[in-house]
């Protein structure tokens, strides 16, 4: 059985979601589809400068994996500049947070996107295990992207 794709932290979601090169009929241009986190990874490397370690680590990646992202959307990118082809940002296996999750009935651990939270907080969402809805957010919303996004804490002004 194939190990399951690990979530890839994502920081910014772009406004506008193609690009186009300019007089060219769009119904007619090739396009590459380039994923929200390969975008991520051009942003964090090229455009913010930073270290392929801290970009890795800012993506919640390993290194070798962060590598491979970027090679790909460089590869894309690259593509579409010379054979003037049209991009298109969308999909991916991304999130905006990754949020450490504990089963209070079986004890199991893992990580889950903070997508997912709402179902969570709503009994929707199922322990992978043993089935149950009992599961909660374990990290106490300690950091700053969980203070102002975790369901637990909505209703309290920091």
């Amino acid at each position: 059985m194939a190990r399951p794709t690990k979530w890839r932290k994502i920081e910014h979601v772009p406004v506008v979601p193609y690009f186009v090169p300019s007089e060219t009929e769009v119904e007619q241009l090739p396009e590459n589809i380039l994923k929200l986190e390969e975008l991520e990874a051009i942003r964090l490397k090229d455009l913010e400068g930073l270290e392929q370690g801290e970009c890795a680590q800012r993506m919640e990646v390993s290194r070798p994996t962060f590598q491979r992202i970027l090679l790909s959307a460089r590869e894309k990118v690259a593509d579409s500049l010379i054979h003037g082809k049209m991009i298109r940002i969308e999909g991916g296996n991304f999130t905006r947070n990754i949020c450490p999750i504990i089963c209070k009935d079986c004890g199991k651990e893992w990580k889950e996107s903070f997508e997912n939270l709402e179902a969570i907080k709503n009994g929707a969402y199922e322990c992978p295990d043993c089935g149950s809805v009992n599961v909660i957010c374990q990290a106490g919303c300690r950091n700053k992207f969980c203070r102002k996004n975790c369901w637990r804490h909505r209703d309290i002004d920091y």
